[in-house]
């Protein structure tokens, strides 16, 4: 029987995944090969790959000229010819350079005699020419006498001093701890050490050292020195020109050792590839710590270019800084990656970032000139493309060896055929075009904020404490180190002051977990598996998270406000902790970011929201709002223009519009209702009318009249004077809480409640509890009893959700103090924002929409598995189909430690979760974009006014199915700061831009919000009454938009302080498939946030979001009985022909 069936010329059916059969044909004497394998996992070219493969494996193994049945199998290679040609691109080591020059400074001096009076170095106001940083090199090279390593203060002429003078530049931070300096100081062999004013008290006599602030004092210059002559001092290509730390895995930094030959061919090779230029003006960003600050400045001095300096407390480059970045800068303008072990001196390799491609995964690129890569397996033989291999590094950016470690040494360097190799240790893939990708590390080495770590060294740094018997340090994320430690009688303070005392600052944990016994597999290892996850709760990480650097006076006033916004303790806010870590939500930072706007007064053009969002420390806030003082930023005030009439807003056009269009006339949809039911007390029904006539008065919107004027196709707004005969409906009357809720679902759709036209977009009204009216009828007319209802509705054109607590605050005011209506003629009122507005330049705007949306399908529909179908003229019903899931305190706690982590606002995670289960849900749909709501309060004049201020906008996403979720995270949030700089433009603005109407858009039927409910929003309180929000039953909700996402966080409950509440049309679902799609949508919530053990949770970092399930387990278990169990009608025998 075969093994396959031969069906037609082109297909086969194949009886097992894989199958490769040899045939032997006796009168030809040929053997052939044949590989047959399932579509269900190999595709046609996959095979055709494996076949050539295969084929070359053969080739060497029975034709090779040096073929031998004793060849170990390892050195049997599958990689094709194409492949081969692909891996001599990695050999770049032909390129020659023009320069004679073998030395830093002969570089630079050349570079002195070229243009003496060109700019070398900025800072702020001042600046040094190439003929003046010689002069003080000079200065300071001649009060150098021997050879030594240096630790500088004044960067620039330190370093050029010292190679001047002969020396070996070795940088060390001033932050580190005193025994950490004096140990690399010895280990570094250095004669002196140059310091300044500020870094005196870093050393005591027992090191020899030089203060620059003497040595470069004009009046303390040495006359009978020739400043003038250079330096006599003969350098050799091969002699060391800088030593540099890098981090240990056995608990001691090692120190590399970059010769003047290495040093000048890795810079001529970045000016080869016209990455460093003469003309150039380099920001000098990199710590003295990472050595590419030696190539911002010893590259930018020896090829002539200028460098500017910064001060400290940057941030990493990632790929949302670039976009921005590209926002700002000349379109000719390009960013380079590059990749580089400091053994492999200033870089290896480069790629020239297409910063118009979607592209997240950044390849490392190809070798510099005079550099070779190679990538090959544990058996040091080359791997195939798209196979992951061991980096190798030659070519003349090879070390000369760490200091004093010539054993570690001889493990790092390798020789093949001739030439010096060194291991990176990273792992890296080869991809079609030739490029390098990385992949991550072989050991436990990682990188955190660009810095190179040794795990092991912090490790040995813990286990210098007696009291701890075994500990293990990992990365969690892309920003926390969080050390696991074995000890029964010490503290995380204590472990905190052991670290901060003995390592530096980037190097010490910012969580630790103390354990009994660290947990072991059986071998008698550390099972890194079963370490429990760390609490990234919010007391842990403020404990954690304590900064030793002191704030200025205006660094303190943030601080202030910070504690105010988010109810903290003062002492526990570090001047780098995200506002996000620290219980911080989108809520509260819209809260801040008005504080900032009112304490500083400036408004959102002049500082938006989104670079507080992508900053979020108190330190990185205030560089931010110092620039708004030092640009001297005057915030543009609105006042109240006194008028009557005027145009309708933005807002209100497009709720008019809507409601006119997508719905029938005879269901309301846009009546905002707030029942409230007495629980205690009672309410004077006089004083309850008085209290709203003065919000009415206070408030004129809600007096506030829509009339579309059919002459000049305008839609206009008129105050009326309708709060002087306001009174309070008393008509209905319920017996139990069905009646209550059929009540307020009728006057939820009554198109009658409101007049537009009249100004009628208030009501409230009184529903009376019949078993109250039975027991006082005497008073039924004068009080509110307790279990009647307050039933407050708004006309959404005149209210939002933001207005609701306004509304209520000043209702609360009014009643508890019997305020009496007073007019204030010089409070902003809506009318004057809708003048205001139409104001605004929105050119910058329109053109970002026209980007956001260039491409887009307009008629694209989502493939979403509804029941039924609407033609494209039918009118919605308010029907729903609904279904709420609701999520314990783990998986909660785990989605927000997940934005904190990420520095995401939890709208913005919530954001990525519905796009990847619609990309997953529609089938692989790559092109999403549906709608979300944006507050649009931008000015601090708008937070107390009562409207409609809330804007539609189509958040688009064209998202790549090999991304991981986090890149998936990532690409949501650049999304949205983006769109935060813009979103007061208007919907129907967006729409007419791109030729299009209202009626048929299908990102305007499918909704996403994010709702934080502040502490006891349900609960009202007049003098000694209380009432509280009744609950909304589900059957009874308005479906707006066909299919609409809701997640509610709420705070301040003890359990399910999370939900998502999902509201779909019912024209189109059923109640049973809004069930299922909610049951799918929960699914994958818990691949990603669930803490069960038996949940397989989804690695958010590497898998792609393409291997997101839908499926529910219990379908896949049917699946499985279906495929794999045999039946019991089914026959066992079977015959084939």
């Amino acid at each position: 029987v075969p093994y396959s069936i031969k069906i037609s010329e082109d297909e086969v059916m194949s009886k097992f995944d894989f199958i490769l059969s040899f045939q032997h044909d006796l009168d030809l004497n040929e053997f052939s090969c044949t590989i047959n394998a399932s579509v269900d996992l190999l595709n046609v070219n996959t095979v055709c790959i494996l076949t050539q493969r295969l084929k070359t494996m053969l080739h060497q193994q029975f034709t090779s000229f040096d073929c031998t049945p004793n060849k170990p199998i390892y050195e049997l290679s599958l990689v094709l010819p194409n492949e081969q040609y692909l891996m001599q691109s990695l050999n770049n080591t032909q390129v020659s350079f023009a320069s004679p020059l073998t030395c830093i400074h002969h570089e630079f001096v050349y570079q002195v005699v070229k243009h003496p009076q060109k700019l070398a170095v900025e800072l702020d106001e001042q600046s040094l020419t190439y003929a003046e940083l010689l002069y003080y090199v000079q200065v300071l090279s001649l009060a150098l006498l021997n050879e030594c390593h240096v630790f500088p203060g004044e960067v620039v002429i330190g370093i050029m001093g010292i190679e001047m003078a002969g020396g070996v530049y070795c940088p060390l931070s001033p932050r580190d701890p005193q025994h950490r300096l004096y140990a690399l100081t010895e280990q570094a062999q250095s004669h002196i050490v140059l310091i300044h004013h500020l870094t005196k008290t870093k050393f005591n006599n027992d090191i020899v050292s030089l203060d620059m602030d003497s040595i470069l004092s004009i009046n303390k210059l040495n006359t009978n020195m020739d400043y003038n002559c250079l330096s006599s001092v003969i350098m050799k290509s091969e002699e060391i020109a800088y030593t540099i730390f890098t981090s240990g895995s056995t608990g001691t930094p090692k120190a590399v050792q970059l010769t003047q030959q290495n040093c000048i061919n890795s810079i001529l090779a970045f000016v080869r590839i016209d990455a460093l230029y003469e003309y150039d003006v380099t920001i000098q960003i990199a710590s003295a710590t990472f050595d590419a600050h030696i190539l911002e400045i010893v590259g930018s001095l020896t090829c002539g270019a200028t460098i500017v300096m910064l001060h400290p407390q940057g941030e990493s480059v990632s790929s949302a800084f670039i976009k921005i970045l590209m926002q700002f800068v000349a379109k000719s303008c390009r960013i380079w990656n590059f990749y580089g072990p400091a053994e492999a001196t200033l870089g290896t390799s480069c790629q020239l970032i297409d910063v118009t491609s979607h592209m997240r995964d950044l390849p490392i690129g190809k070798p510099l000139p005079r550099y070779i890569c190679l990538v090959l397996n544990k058996f040091l033989q080359p791997v195939m493309n798209q196979e992951g291999g061991g980096l190798l590094v030659g070519g003349l950016g090879v070390f000369a060896g760490y200091v004093g470690r010539d054993d570690l040494t001889a493990k790092a360097l390798l020789e093949i055929d001739g030439k010096l190799f060194y291991r990176t240790g990273d792992l890296v893939t080869m991809d079609n075009n030739g490029l390098l990708h990385y992949q991550g590390r072989k050991d436990h080495q990682i990188k955190l904020h660009g810095q190179r770590i040794e795990l092991g060294e912090i490790e040995r740094c813990l286990l210098n404490n007696t009291s701890i018997s075994a500990c293990i340090v990992m990365k969690w994320n892309d920003d926390y180190l969080v050390a696991y430690v074995q000890s029964s009688h010490i503290n995380e303070d204590q472990l905190q002051q052991h670290c901060q005392s003995h390592l530096p600052q980037h190097m010490i944990p910012s969580i630790f977990v103390i354990l009994d016994k660290l947990p072991l597999n059986q071998n008698g290892k550390i099972d890194r598996k079963q370490l429990p996850s760390p609490d990234f709760s919010l007391s842990t990480l403020l404990s954690s998270n304590k900064s030793d650097i002191p704030f200025n006076q205006f660094e303190e006033r943030i601080h202030t406000i910070w504690c105010q916004v988010l109810h903290a303790d003062e002492n526990h806010i570090a001047g780098t902790t995200s506002f996000f870590s620290v219980g911080g939500h989108s809520l509260l930072f819209i809260e801040l970011y008005h504080h900032y706007q009112s304490v500083f007064n400036f408004d959102n053009q002049a500082l938006s929201i989104a670079p507080f969002l992508q900053q979020p420390t108190i330190f990185q806030h205030s560089q931010l709002l110092q620039t708004v003082i030092i640009n001297n930023v005057k915030t543009t005030q609105w006042y109240t223009l006194h008028i009557n009439e005027g145009n309708a807003s933005f807002a209100q056009e497009r709720i008019f519009l809507d409601e006119q269009v997508r719905f029938s006339s005879d269901i309301a949809i846009y009546n905002e209702l707030f029942t409230l039911q007495v629980v205690q007390g009672s309410l004077s029904l006089d004083r309850l009318s008085q209290a709203l006539r003065y919000v009415l008065n206070k408030h004129k919107i809600l007096r506030t009249s829509l009339i579309f004027s059919n002459d000049d196709g305008v839609l206009k707004q008129c105050i009326t004077d309708m709060h002087r005969t306001f009174t309070i409906t008393m008509n209905q009357i319920f017996e139990n809480e069905n009646e209550l809720q059929n009540i307020i679902y009728q006057t939820t759709i009554n198109p009658n409640l409101f007049d537009l036209s009249t100004g009628h977009v208030f009501h409230a009204e009184i529903l009376r509890h019949q078993i109250v009216l039975d027991g006082n009828e005497n008073n039924s007319n004068e009080s509110i009893m307790n279990c009647d209802v307050l039933l407050i509705a708004f006309h959404h054109a005149a209210s939002d959700r933001a207005s609701s607590s306004i509304f209520f605050n000043d209702l609360c005011l009014a009643y508890n103090t019997n305020t009496i209506s007073m007019e204030d003629d010089e409070s902003l009122q809506y009318i004057d924002y809708s003048i205001h507005e139409h104001l605004i330049d929105m050119t910058t705007s329109r053109e970002f929409w026209y980007l956001q949306l260039e491409g887009y399908n307009w008629e694209s529909r989502l493939l979403l598995p509804v029941d039924r179908h609407r033609m494209s003229n039918d009118h919605r019903s308010s029907s729903a189909s609904v279904t709420q899931i609701s999520f314990d305190n783990d998986i909660s706690q785990s989605f927000l430690d997940y934005a904190s982590i990420h520095h995401v606002t939890p709208f913005q995670l919530g954001l990525t979760i519905l796009y990847a289960f619609l990309f997953k849900l529609t089938h692989g749909e790559s092109d999403l974009c549906i709608s979300c709501l944006n507050a649009n309060r931008y000015k601090t004049e708008l937070h107390n006014i009562m409207g409609m201020f809330v804007s539609t906008l189509p958040y688009r996403v064209q998202l790549d199915p090999h991304w991981s979720f986090d890149e998936l995270v990532e690409c949501v949030q650049e999304n949205c700061l983006s769109i935060l700089e813009h979103s007061h433009y208007p919907l129907q603005h967006i729409l007419a831009n791109v030729h299009t109407d209202q009626t048929n858009i299908s990102f305007l039927e499918a909704m996403y919000d994010f709702i934080t409910i502040s502490s006891h929003s349900d609960e009202l309180s007049l003098v000694d009454s209380s009432l509280k929000q009744v609950s909304f039953e589900q059957s009874f909700e308005v479906a707006k938009f066909d299919f609409m996402l809701t997640f509610i966080y709420n705070p301040i409950l003890e359990n399910n302080r999370l939900a998502f509440r999902l509201t779909c049309s019912h024209d189109l679902f059923d109640e049973i498939t809004v069930t299922e799609i909610g049951r799918r949508l929960e699914y994958c919530f818990q691949q990603l946030f669930s803490t069960n053990e038996n949940m397989n949770r989804m690695d958010t970092c590497f898998i792609s979001i393409s291997k997101f399930d839908v499926i529910l387990p219990e379908e896949s278990q049917e699946m499985e009985d279906i495929i794999f169990c045999r039946q019991s009608h089914i026959m066992n025998e079977g015959m084939f022909r």
